[in-house]
């Protein structure tokens, strides 16, 4: 049971336990997608599927069913993977409803977009900007307007360019925080254990989305 190919195949039949109890509960009603996409630790872009329903109790499911490896992320690819996955899945594009992306042109383009695509094939899958970016995105259009707010976050921008450009930089900041973290440890003021005080990156502030990547 140690060994990390025998472990995978564990995680793996648990996985399809758990989508096997999904699709059961979906059954053959209707349902929406939700779909983002995102870059992991190894760079390769990933595209993330979210199915939401309606159990036979009224109440409201989002269960995520996998992360799906996209060569790019043009609208076509992330159609052709989300073909591929139903396909895996038997799932069929009529009894879709809904859709949910954020307003990437790819995602939301009015002619070549991943929603426009679907809805050619069925035109009751009506498409909804996700509203946690567009709350997102109006808090960074409220922040922007307070000298404070975006010259602290200038700052933190310059900051990151100016350590990230640099190896020594980086190992001064390395040392210091090392220092920090022992004499914290000293004093019982931080935990430790397995998985706890790990060393992150810095990573580049986004008006939609930020990357923290472990190191």
């Amino acid at each position: 049971m140690t060994s990390p190919q025998i472990q995978k195949e564990v995680i793996n039949c648990f996985a399809q336990e758990v989508l096997k109890q999904i699709f059961e509960e979906l059954g053959d009603d209707v349902f929406s997608i939700l779909v983002d996409k995102s870059r992991d630790v190894s760079k390769k872009e990933q595209m993330a599927l979210v199915l939401r329903y309606v159990d036979k109790l009224g109440l409201v499911k989002e269960r995520f069913i996998g992360l799906i490896h996209v060569k790019d992320t043009t609208a076509f690819s992330l159609k052709h993977a989300i073909d591929e996955l139903f396909a895996r899945y038997n799932l069929s594009l009529t009894k879709v409803r809904g859709q949910g992306y954020d307003g990437a042109s790819n995602m939301a383009g009015e002619f070549n977009g991943l929603k426009s695509l679907i809805l050619k094939e069925n035109s009751s899958g009506y498409f909804v900007h996700c509203f946690a970016h567009q709350l997102q995105l109006v808090v960074v259009g409220h922040a922007n307007k307070h000298d404070e707010i975006w010259r602290f976050f200038e700052e933190v921008s310059t900051l990151t360019n100016v350590v990230c450009a640099s190896c020594k930089r980086v190992d001064m900041i390395r040392e210091s925080q090392k220092e920090k973290l022992k004499e914290a440890i000293g004093r019982e003021e931080v935990e430790t254990g397995s998985g706890l005080n790990q060393e992150l990156s810095l990573a580049r502030a986004g008006d939609t989305q930020t990357t923290v990547t472990l190191m």
